[in-house]
């Protein structure tokens, strides 16, 4: 019989850049939309009703001289696949969980840690989705929640920290927020900006210029970045750290196109990148939202990069000619949209609510959320 390996495991055997060998066994279809990724991986898609017609033939296909690490949805076939390679004298694992594990596998990075601060990445690594928990004082600071609310609440016992705001930068169309949640589990307030139309409580973000909490100074509005939706904003932390939410990526620009408005809300990402970020300084730290592959990941493990070098490496910001700049993000209209980004973003504004088996659902897939092709990446 194979054993498995944890996508926790596999997630480690990435980051260390380990060579992996993938065999995925879902349908080329959903290979095709979206399969773990990494600086050292190769994978291959068999589907796994290749093995059940043809066993002979499906083996024959996968190499001899590799550890092979076999996934699937959930795990039911990659296990079986796994067994028959196994018996066949071949090094095969599965993936406990399937990409539906994978797709819920966090990662907690430390962005700063100093005497009166600290900054937490919380990386969603199957989905590219990013989440930041600082802290001060005792009291700590969620942005961009993500759906393992248990998580922000064992981060907060470990370190000892009452969480008091949970901020979204805007109402996001590729995961569903737990702010609301989380919010009313620890008694913190949840903020959102009052232009994204949700209907759950929250506190608007627009009556304020800063929240402090401790020795954290969030600056809001100060550097509103509308583009990615009407009402996105950043948050500039300590006059050195950047939370760009959806708009500023390490290897892009976020898309502008989810509402329908494409080229009115390039307009905004415009006076955006040439107006209020371009008053930033270079060495400032740029925190996004989301990342589009591995290789945005630093050698700490951490998606960050200065404005300076996002400014030299991403080719839309050098197109300071409003009309050029705005028929390229344009073209994001074109690329391939969230899965499912219309119920995530009904289900963000209060339309309705799932379940958890619901969630997951809608959530399996790539984030999608960057204009990629204007980026250098």
């Amino acid at each position: 019989m194979a054993s498995a390996i944890s996508t926790q495991e596999l997630y480690r055997r990435i980051e260390r850049r380990e060579p992996l060998f993938i065999l995925d066994v879902r349908n080329t279809e959903e290979y095709a939309n979206w399969r773990i990724e990494g600086p050292q991986v190769v994978s291959i898609n068999i589907p796994y009703f290749e093995f059940m017609e043809d066993e002979d033939r499906a083996v024959a296909a996968v190499p001899e001289d590799k550890d092979i690490v076999v996934i699937c949805a959930k795990e039911g076939s990659s296990a079986y696949v796994a067994d028959v390679l196994d018996r066949r004298g071949r090094r095969a694992v599965y993936v406990e969980g399937g990409m539906a594990a994978w797709g819920n596998t966090y990662h907690v990075a430390t962005v700063v840690q100093e005497p009166d601060w600290t900054l937490l990445q919380i990386n969603r690594v199957g989905k590219g989705c990013l989440s930041y928990m600082m802290f001060s004082k005792g009291e700590a600071v969620v942005v961009e929640p993500l759906r393992n609310v248990d998580l922000y609440v064992g981060l907060a016992e470990k370190h000892g920290v009452t969480i008091r705001h949970i901020l979204d930068s805007h109402m996001h169309a590729d995961h569903i927020s737990t702010g609301p949640e989380l919010a009313a589990r620890t008694g913190a307030t949840y903020y959102l900006n009052s232009s994204e139309g949700s209907k759950v409580p929250f506190e608007p973000l627009e009556k304020y210029e800063k929240l402090q909490s401790g020795n954290i100074e969030v600056e809001v509005l100060v550097v509103k970045t509308p583009g990615h939706t009407p009402g996105s904003l950043s948050f500039f932390v300590n006059q050195k750290y950047l939370l760009s939410g959806d708009t500023i990526f390490v290897g892009g620009l976020g898309r502008p196109d989810l509402g329908g408005k494409a080229r009115e809300w390039a307009e905004d990402l415009y006076d955006t990148v040439f107006g209020k970020v371009a008053a930033l300084a270079d060495d400032v730290i740029v925190l996004p939202s989301h990342y589009a592959t591995f290789t945005e990941l630093n050698e700490q493990g951490i998606v960050a990069a200065t404005l300076g070098d996002i400014r030299r490496q991403n080719e839309i910001m050098h197109l300071s000619d409003r009309s050029r700049f705005i028929e390229a993000v344009v073209e994001s209209d074109s690329a391939l949209k969230p899965p499912n980004f219309l119920d995530i973003l009904a289900i963000n504004r209060g339309d309705f609510q799932v379940d958890q088996e619901k969630a997951d659902e809608l959530e399996m897939g790539p984030n999608r959320c960057a204009a990629h092709h204007v980026a250098s990446s």
